[in-house]
Order: structure tokens, then sequence, then C-alpha cells
């Protein structure tokens, strides 16, 4: 059987025919290989670990300086004497606080009190938020009647729930635990809500064609998609349950309630200790930026790998 030439003919201005490369939009073979090799290289993203020496001097080494620039200038306005001693007490007496309540065996407890109830009511309220969030994306009439009482919720304070926590509840964790829900759920609601709304419909429809529909096109196809909204939402909601509970435990003070950093602020305040006010300020601060780099900074570059967006591991 004869072979055929895949090439067509066009003339030129003297009347010859001049072979032209039939291949879509007149390509040449070499054309197209140079960009298949392109496009290789391109899904061929070479992933290194990267050197601890480059992690500490890009990640360690700043943050350490920024903290050790903030102790330097607060040491100075102090010796500067830019107000009385009581107001803004020196570095070294709120180490000193810090270290008393180590010796007593005190302040893991405190901390641990209030970190405790903290990652508990987060738990709950996404285990709440989640599916709340997918019915107000999913469902056009709950969106249009719940969609607007989320937004309002999530704008409003959370010290304004604690007094009327503390009449139906009591003094006592449910009151927490009520405060952080109320607090944080409308944030995680909210931003799985947002995710829902940015996955494109060319996947829902083809998971649809797939035969995904229902919850298992939820599980398969909505949620992964949806899924940096809803880690926005998540890491939101966490700031959210960690503010409504230090709000809580400096109204509602009882010794029911066991001593949290909320109660050490009160207390500090109560007793004109200023350094125990400090130490429990930077407690506080310590243990949101602990959850942040501890639990949703690895989730961040989890799914930015997945995505092929973080080149080095």
């Amino acid at each position: 059987m004869a072979s055929t030439d895949i090439t067509s003919s066009r003339k030129r201005p003297d009347g010859t025919a001049e072979p032209v490369d039939a291949k879509p939009g007149g390509a040449k073979p070499d054309d197209l290989a140079g960009l298949e090799a392109g496009l290789d290289a391109l899904d061929a993203v070479q992933i290194r670990r990267t050197p601890v020496r480059e992690v500490l001097q890009s990640k360690v080494l700043p943050p350490v300086v920024a903290v050790a620039l903030v102790l330097i200038v607060w040491e100075l306005l102090v010796r500067a004497e830019v107000t009385e001693v009581y107001k803004l007490p020196p570095p070294s007496a709120v180490w000193d606080s810090a270290t008393d309540m180590w010796l007593k065996g005190t302040l893991l407890d405190v901390v641990w009190t209030s970190v405790s109830r903290g990652l508990l009511g987060f738990l709950l309220a996404v285990a709440i938020g989640t599916p709340l969030g997918l019915l107000v994306a999913r469902v056009r009439l709950i969106r249009a009647a719940i969609g607007p009482i989320l937004s309002g919720l999530q704008s409003l304070p959370s010290v304004a729930w604690v007094a009327p926590a503390v009449i139906w509840l009591g003094l006592n964790d449910s009151m927490m635990f009520a405060v952080i829900l109320l607090g944080a759920v409308p944030s995680i609601a909210n931003g799985l809500v947002s995710g829902v709304d940015q996955v494109p419909p060319l996947f829902l429809r083809a998971g649809r064609t797939l035969g995904a529909t229902g919850i298992r096109g939820t599980w398969h196809i909505v949620l992964p998609a949806a899924l940096p909204g809803y880690l926005a939402g998540l890491k939101q909601g966490w700031a959210f349950s960690w503010r409504s509970l230090m709000a809580a435990e400096i109204i509602a003070s009882s010794p029911e309630l066991g001593l949290g950093l909320g109660q050490l602020l009160e207390n500090g305040r109560s007793n004109f200790d200023m350094p125990g006010v400090f130490l429990s300020i930077l407690l506080i601060l310590f243990v949101g930026i602990a959850i942040d780099l501890l639990i949703f900074s690895p989730l961040e570059r989890w799914v930015l790998r997945s995505r092929g967006l973080l080149v080095k591991n």
C-alpha cells in the first residue's frame, strides 16, 4: 500500500509549488517539539529540601531580631522614664513574674486552662460551622434567610455575648463554650461559603458527568475545590475563638472556672500588678502565634503544595 504525503502545496510567485506542513496552525515539527518540551519542563517542577541554614536565616532569624528590637526599645523607654515605672515596668520585671509563676508550678496550668478551652471550643465551632456553611452555600432559600444573619454575627463583638451567656448558663465552662461558638461559627461558615462561591462551574459539571452528585459531589468536588477559602475561614475562626475566650475569661471571673490567661490579666489589673498584666498579654500573644505556626501554617503549605503553588519543600 503506497504511503501518502501529508503535506499540501501552494504556488510561489514564480508559479512553482511550495510544500506546506499540514499540521494544525501551520506549525513545524521542530516548533511543536519545542513547545512540548517547554510544557514538560513546567510540569516537572523540581522540589528540593530547603537547607537548615536557609530556614534559620529566612524564617527564624527575622522574628528573633524583631523581638530583640522590641525588647531594646522597651528597655530604652523605661530608662528614659517616659512614664512611671508602675505603668511601664521593665522587661526584667516581667521576666521575674514569669519565673515566679514557673517556680510555683502555676504557669503551665494557667496556659493550658485557656488553650484547652480554646481548642475544644474551636473544634465544636468547626463541627457546627462546616455543615452550616455548606447548607448556606448550596441551598438558595437557606442562603437568603441565614446569609445576612451570619455576616451580621461575624461583625458583632464577641464580648457582647458574655453577659447573656452568663445569665443563661451561669459561671461555668458551658458559658465559655457558648461565647466561643457564637464568635467562631459565623467566621467558619462564611469562609466556607466564600470558598464554595469561588469553585469553577466547570468542576461541578465535570463532577456531575462522572456521577459525583449530592453528598459524593460535595465531598469529592466541592470541598477540595473550596479548600483555600475554607482554610482562611478556619484561621479566622480560631482568631475569633481565642478572642472570644479571652473576653469571657476577663469579664466572667470565678474560682469555679479556674485560672486562665484572661483571669490572670484581670487579676493583674485589679492588683495594680503591671508586670503580671504584661506577662498575661505576652502569653496570650504567644499562644496565638504558636497555634498559627504549628497548625495553620503547615496546613497552608500543604494546600499550596498540593496545587503546585509551593516550589520549595
